[in-house]
């Protein structure tokens, strides 16, 4: 694998962040004229375009954590498109044991909890709540990465993880798991790759496989 193969992380969302930076000043000056860069200043940038550039942000924080770890026995890649799709990956880390699938969120506040419901009469059913609301979808997201992978890797494990950065976990707080997706913060990711038991997987063929099949977003 080439350095060719390894791109900045958030490059996409960077990307996305740009583009939609420049419609909203290109609709400003259609509609205000040279008064376009005051009202400009004046007006916060839409929520929805903000976003992408936070996403960005938080997906270098992790990015650096990662390529922290990288060596000859641990393969980082970043922005990874999934095929068919104008879907990505944020980070994919490769190791001998295991690959790991990584989606980094950036929100501020309170950390992620798990909530269980149900168990008695009607199905358990496990949630992840962020800042009191359901975002268990985030986690099923996750899910379809690792099986995108797992269709590339065959036997080799493959770990799905959500990382929230800038979240307030506290000093007792712990990762937890929900329907197979870890949920942690940087450190504690870079932690958790460090100490996976060595499960004999070819670092260096499963991530020329990795690479060839997911390119650059």
């Amino acid at each position: 694998m080439t350095a060719d193969d390894v791109n900045a992380p958030g490059t996409s969302a960077r990307r996305e962040y740009e583009r939609r930076k420049a419609k909203e000043k290109a609709q400003r000056e259609a509609e205000w004229g040279r008064l376009a860069g005051f009202v400009g200043a004046l007006t916060p940038e839409k929520q929805n375009t903000r976003a992408w550039s936070s996403g960005a942000a938080g997906e270098a924080v992790v990015g650096a954590r990662l390529d922290g770890l990288a060596s000859q026995s641990i393969r980082v890649m970043h922005d990874r498109r999934i095929p068919r799709s104008k879907a990505n990956i944020d980070h994919i880390v490769v190791t001998p044991g295991g690959v790991w699938v990584i989606d980094t969120k950036r929100y501020v506040g309170k950390a992620p909890e798990k909530r269980v419901e149900g168990g008695i009469i009607r199905p358990r059913v496990d949630l992840l709540i962020v800042k009191g609301r359901d975002k268990t979808a985030l986690v099923e997201g996750v899910r379809k990465q690792v099986g995108h992978v797992r269709d590339v890797v065959g036997e080799v494990p493959v770990f799905g993880v959500l990382c929230f950065v800038d979240a307030d976990w506290g000093l007792f707080a712990d990762a937890f798991t929900v329907n197979g997706v870890r949920v942690v913060w940087p450190k504690k990711l870079a932690s958790m790759i460090s100490t996976v038991p060595d499960a004999g997987v070819d670092v260096a063929a499963v991530a020329e496989r990795i690479a060839q099949r997911f390119v650059r977003a």
